[in-house]
């Protein structure tokens, strides 16, 4: 019988946490509940412990960010010899059959080292039904803000896995490695999806596997937070994970992207987390090249079936990149 848990990750969010912890527990399959508060200075941990003494309580002293609080979770999973943990938003309400419908396709596909589901926003229209990553070096949810409407109604495999509502099998998570807790929130479940596909693991997209998604309960809380993590993660992505051959496609459009990017953010007066997440890319750039050295020697594809299941266009919000890439046509 399989052993899974699902991991609830707090920060500051006690409200949001409770509700999404009583959604867990009326789940149709039988799993345990891991909770980890990020340093947190709400009152999550005494609600905890006197609500729910019966679930495991992790906690951490300071805010080690999305990637490093579910990394204190799935830990304590490898540990206890679970086969599979679920991540989900603290702000995430799951349908009672969520992870029974996770479970059920990874069952079903053994090379799914992913399997992610269909995350909606709360008014009803899409927020994921898993990530896309483009030869522009950008990533973004597939489907983000459209219509429910059944285009995105077959299960099939996925460039990426949304950490916000996606089980990962343990098996994985020891080749792969776990999230890179240097990017602390933002594209770290594309890299750590980008890794699993360089070892051979597939992502797997399922319907019917429904959660619903108050967007950004947690950045919104921290000015420039988002421009930072974007500036500073986007590099270290394309650096860790994309094969040498590809790079004479990625890099050109890459710089183009980038640069719009960084002049969009400082236009825009955000000149302070602009330019940190520049200096903190830079700085700890030659880590990351030291990380693609081991990820690329251990990849166990060709670079043709990435190239394969990387999206060629911009992403749908790209407008000011299409203009660019319009006008360099043209021009």
């Amino acid at each position: 019988m399989n052993k899974i848990a699902v991991i609830v990750l707090n920060w500051n969010g006690e409200e949001d946490s409770l509700v999404c912890i009583d959604a867990l527990k009326k789940q149709s399959l039988p799993h345990s509940i891991i909770a980890v508060d990020n340093g947190s200075t709400d009152n999550f941990v005494s609600k905890m412990e006197k609500i729910h003494p019966d679930i495991v309580l992790l906690k951490n002293s300071s805010n080690l960010g999305f990637a490093g609080g579910e990394n204190t979770g799935i830990k304590y999973a490898i540990d206890h010899g679970l086969n599979y943990v679920a991540l989900i938003n603290n702000d995430a309400f799951p349908d009672k059959n969520w992870l029974k419908e996770l479970v059920k396709s990874a069952g079903k596909n053994p090379k799914a080292g992913i399997v992610t589901g269909k995350l909606l926003k709360i008014d009803g229209t899409i927020d994921s039904t898993g990530d896309r990553y483009t030869s522009w070096g950008l990533a973004y949810p597939r489907g983000r803000g459209e219509e429910d409407s059944g285009l995105y109604d077959e299960v099939e495999e996925v460039f990426a896995g949304s950490g916000g509502a996606s089980l990962y099998r343990i098996d994985m998570l020891k080749q792969t490695g776990l999230f890179d807790e240097d990017f602390f929130a933002y594209y770290e479940d594309v890299d750590l999806s980008f890794r699993a596909q360089l070892g051979g693991w597939k992502v797997v997209y399922t319907p019917t596997a429904i959660a619903h998604h108050k967007i950004g309960a947690s950045s919104s809380k921290v000015s420039g937070l988002t421009t930072y993590m974007t500036i500073k993660n986007l590099p270290w992505l394309l650096w860790k994970n994309v094969p040498l051959r590809l790079m004479p496609l990625f890099l050109p459009r890459f710089t183009v992207a980038y640069a719009s990017i960084v002049l969009s953010s400082l236009a825009k007066g955000k000149v302070t987390p602009t330019l940190k997440g520049l200096a903190v890319a830079l700085i700890i750039m030659p880590k990351k090249l030291v990380q693609r050295r081991h990820i690329q020697s251990r990849r166990t594809v060709s670079t043709s079936y990435i190239k394969s299941i990387i999206t060629k266009d911009l992403p749908p919000n790209a407008s000011k990149l299409r203009r660019i890439r319009k006008f360099v046509k043209t021009g």
